[in-house]
């Protein structure tokens, strides 16, 4: 049936769904033809081992560590200069350690893939139209860079920072880095001054790449005032290089710095000349940051082998992707999904790029998906948000049969926003729902391609993820909601917080509350099928559009805005889908919560740090929920604006002042159904 009659009498809303409804069974071929499939016939071949179902093989795989992750290795055909003495040494969390001996390189295996003629990768913009870069392009303008930052004297362990959009020039710059063993750090240029400081001072950095400025809704953003205010704040870089990107014909670059072309424009530096170097498994491949709920963002180091390794599971066998597939993910090069993005390469998948607005026209990614023929396509259940609101079809306007699956990541998926791609999309489609953190760069729970989907649900854990649920008492429950912990350990988990000398911070993050256990900081509930389903976060952290942000950098600037004595922030996520973020103020004496003041408050978070910093809405209060201790109730405060009853929300006995909960618990009572979304 053509598509047009398809979709003939489809309006674009969410469907009436309910948790749990079946919406998509594999077919025979689907299950015969999957990786993990092809896995588990390997697995009997080469190890004797034989699993009747996607459960079985799961509980090998976090019960027999050192017999999985060997499998991983020697399926994924990952090349070492020196091969690993064991799979684990130190067992214990933290501090496990994993392939002791080993000595690789992350780029290396990304570049073993070259294959002349064939792109590597794809990238649009909003001012740009879809373009290809082959690998030799690719490769060839790695190895110049990576030459050239040897001869600026970055070495293994150096810090190269980077304020660069989601395009080709940002991958170029991180796998040069990484090939040479220097460590990378990225922020994406909507960034402000003061969050990109935040992060990037802690590192000490001695190269930053950046753009002069962006395009974003068709507006054109010049950055060139703050990246340099940013390159001044950081006394330890050597070098700057610019692209400049939103005018390549600027001359107004400050004159101590370099251009991408200055740095690029040299002779090409053959594949049997460079040399990758080798550094040992848990080396410091990038560092990604935490959202700063308690303080300065957390300085998350992780290592070549261990994403290496992941990142292999995660997108064979759970994202069913090969070499020749594309994979799309709407995504800023300050979000961990970029990093998994760029990670397709190691697999032979084609990423493709997109740097501007989602919605900018709202059916652009859909335009994209088709032109680019997109095997896997990615965003957040807020993107389906602004379909609903659009009444995009895309299914009716789009050639979408290249498109085998999607995944959603970022937050919690709805039944109804799951239901909408099989009423909108493709009646066919794989969907597969995830979550994972920035903490590990990994997914936890996720897609598993030999199994049903079930709208509202996620559909397992993932293979070598001994994910379970901890109600208060530390006992794992089922059909019950708890605390997301993992029980064994991961070669993803962080190698170190950098500059936590005695790993006191890495522990307090994610072990204070089970010993040897890592607690996640999400609810979670598993049911008896194995379905998942990750319920927000438990802790105070923000979740704006699958992007988290720590509630200090909100504080922070609030506290150099006079008229504010106190104030309090949370993000609720709302039934259904959605996200609404309130912030509470406690004003000064004689200062008035007018237009004029919440216009000062959202541009001073918008200049400082990011859009997303932006409150959804500004609410005046007599006094803010704290400890005895002083500390804000975040959490409670979240709980009782979800309907909580303020007993079972907050401890009134651990608080300075109790009287303080009425007003949330009279606005929770008004604004139940928070409309503004």
């Amino acid at each position: 049936m053509p598509a047009a009659a398809v979709y003939a009498n489809v309006t674009c809303v969410y469907p009436e769904a309910s948790d749990g409804d079946l919406l998509w069974t594999p077919s025979p071929d689907t299950v015969a033809r999957a990786n993990v499939t092809v896995f588990i016939d390997w697995l009997a071949r080469e190890r004797g081992l034989r699993f009747s179902d996607y459960d079985a093989l799961w509980r090998w795989s976090v019960t027999d560590l050192d017999g999985f992750w060997q499998a991983v290795w020697d399926y994924s055909g990952i090349t070492a200069s020196a091969p690993p003495e064991r799979v684990l040494g130190r067992r214990e969390m933290p501090g496990a350690d994993w392939f002791p001996g080993a000595r690789l390189n992350y780029a290396e295996q990304v570049l073993r893939r070259e294959r002349p003629g064939t792109d590597a990768l794809l990238y649009r913009g909003e001012t740009v139209p879809l373009t290809g870069m082959d690998w030799a392009a690719l490769a060839g303008q790695v190895r110049i860079l990576a030459t050239r930052l040897r001869a600026m004297g970055v070495g293994p362990g150096d810090r190269v920072v980077s304020c660069m959009p989601n395009i080709p020039q940002t991958v170029i710059a991180m796998l040069a880095t990484t090939s040479i063993g220097a460590i990378w750090a990225s922020c994406s240029p909507d960034f402000g001054w003061r969050g990109v400081l935040d992060r990037f001072s802690q590192l000490s950095p001695t190269v930053m790449f950046c753009v002069d400025g962006y395009t974003y809704g068709g507006k054109q953003y010049d950055r060139l005032a703050e990246m340099t205010q940013i390159t001044g704040g950081l006394d330890t870089l050597k070098h700057t290089i610019f692209l400049p990107y939103l005018r390549p014909d600027r001359t107004d670059l400050p004159a101590d710095t370099l251009t991408w072309a200055d740095v690029l424009n040299h002779p090409p530096v053959p594949a049997t000349e460079f040399e990758f170097e080798q550094v040992p498994f848990s080396h410091p491949l990038w560092i990604l940051f935490s959202s700063g709920t308690t303080g300065l963002p957390k300085p998350i180091v992780h290592g070549h082998g261990g994403i290496l390794l992941e990142q292999f599971k995660l997108q064979k066998f759970h994202m069913d992707l090969n070499e020749g597939d594309r994979l799309f993910f709407f995504t800023t090069t300050g979000w961990m999904m970029w990093n998994f993005l760029v990670s397709s390469l190691l697999l032979g998948v084609c990423p493709v790029l997109y740097d501007g607005n989602p919605g900018y026209p709202p059916e652009v990614l859909w335009e994209l998906a088709a032109d680019a023929k997109v095997t896997l396509f990615g965003a957040s259940p807020s993107f389906v948000d602004l379909m609903v609101q659009r009444k995009i079809v895309p299914g009716q306007s789009f050639d979408l049969s290249a498109m085998r699956g999607v995944v959603l990541a970022g937050s919690p998926v709805s039944a109804a926003c799951g239901a909408w791609f099989y009423r909108n999309v493709k009646s066919g489609l794989w969907l597969a729902t995830g979550s994972g953190g920035t903490d590990t760069c990994c997914g936890l729970v996720g897609g598993v391609p030999v199994l049903p989907v079930y709208a509202g649900e996620i559909q397992a854990r993932h293979l070598g993820v001994a994910a379970q649920a901890f109600n208060e008492r530390g006992e794992s429950v089922i059909d019950e909601v708890g605390e997301l912990v993992i029980t064994q350990p991961m070669p993803s988990m962080p190698v170190c917080f950098w500059g936590d000398e005695d790993g006191s911070r890495y522990r307090d993050s994610y072990f204070a509350d089970f010993p040897g256990i890592w607690r996640q900081g999400d609810f979670f509930r598993i049911n008896d099928r194995g379905g998942c389903f990750v319920l927000g976060r438990s802790d105070a952290t923000l979740n704006r559009h699958g992007v988290r942000i720590g509630t200090a950098e909100i504080y922070a600037v609030l506290a150099s805005i006079e008229e504010v004595d106190d104030a309090l922030i949370v993000n609720l996520d709302l039934p259904g889908g959605g996200f609404f973020m309130p912030l509470f103020v406690r004003l000064g004496d004689g200062a008035v919560l007018d237009d004029t003041l919440r216009r000062k408050i959202c541009d001073r978070l918008r200049q400082e740090y990011t859009p997303r910093h932006v409150p959804d809405k500004i609410i005046q209060v007599h006094d803010i929920p704290a400890t005895l201790t002083g500390k804000k109730m975040e959490v409670p405060v979240r709980k009782i604006l979800l309907g909580v009853a303020p007993d079972r929300a907050a401890n009134v006995n651990a608080m300075a002042n109790p009287d303080s909960l009425a007003e949330f618990v009279a606005y929770a009572g008004e604004q139940r159904d928070y409309p503004l979304r």
